[in-house]
């Protein structure tokens, strides 16, 4: 997998189009999310939780090689299992770039 899509995702970051965390769930019901990355390391229920939100929603995810130490990085914080793309352009970008 190209490893580009990092520096897309810190991009989008600083364009706050990137959301984590609780809100994350809350802006996949929103419908506000365009893509979502989940590390390689993420537990089982954490995994099944949110692929059974993105399923639900109709929204687009990938399970990625990277762990969410290297997913954190990208966006400058620290460990982060999931990330959502809020923003249409860069979620094409990066499918794009993960082969989507």
């Amino acid at each position: 997998m190209n490893k580009s899509y990092l520096n897309i995702l810190g991009l989008a970051n600083a364009a706050r189009k990137v959301v984590t965390g609780e809100t994350l769930i809350k802006n996949i019901k929103a419908n506000k999310i365009s893509l979502v990355l989940i590390s390689a390391n993420a537990s089982e229920n954490t995994k099944k939780k949110i692929t059974d939100k993105c399923h639900y929603y109709h929204i687009q995810y990938y399970i990625v090689d990277e762990e969410s130490d290297i997913l954190g990085k990208a966006i400058g914080k620290e460990n982060r299992v999931a990330v959502g793309i809020a923003d249409r352009g860069f979620a094409k970008k990066i499918k794009e770039i993960i082969g989507g």
